[in-house]
């Protein structure tokens, strides 16, 4: 198609030149830019690593007579599973205990139970008592009044 229209405009500017009229300038014909494709993503490669099975066994207590603070907490991982359990004396006394599991297949799932236990007693600390500061009141003169003078 473009190369009719090049044509086209040729043979009209022939005949004007011909006939001894103004030749109009013939449009350069350039051609469409080169496609070029985007270059293919490549997702990066996941690392390997041999030996990545998770397996741990954690296990802590906390039992401080002084506050009535209790808690504890045991956890075990072999692979993607996870069991474990924690327990801890809430502050109307009773004891709240969860034992959990979590794997890919049944998700993460836990078991609270709670058994009602005698309010511990209210930690008070004692109150500190603090003398009094000494206070002497600072002592001032009295200013000088001048009565003003009146002139008749």
């Amino acid at each position: 198609m473009v190369s009719k229209i090049v044509l086209s405009v040729a043979i009209v500017a022939l005949a004007v030149a011909v006939q001894g009229g103004y030749v109009p300038a013939v449009p350069a014909y350039h051609a469409a830019p080169a496609y070029h494709a985007a270059p293919a993503y490549h997702a990066p490669a996941e690392p390997v690593y041999p030996d990545a099975h998770p397996a741990y066994s954690f296990e802590y207590s906390i039992t401080d007579a002084h506050t009535g603070d209790s808690k504890s907490q045991h956890e075990t991982r072999d692979g993607d599973v996870v069991k474990g359990t924690y327990s801890l004396v809430e502050p109307d006394g009773s004891k709240r205990t969860v034992e959990y599991t979590a794997d890919d297949h049944n998700g993460f799932n836990a078991i609270v139970h709670k058994e009602a236990g005698a309010h511990p007693a209210a930690y008070a600390p004692a109150p500190k008592v603090y003398a009094a500061p000494a206070y002497a009141a600072p002592a001032y003169a009295a200013p000088a009044y001048h009565a003003p003078a009146y002139h008749h």
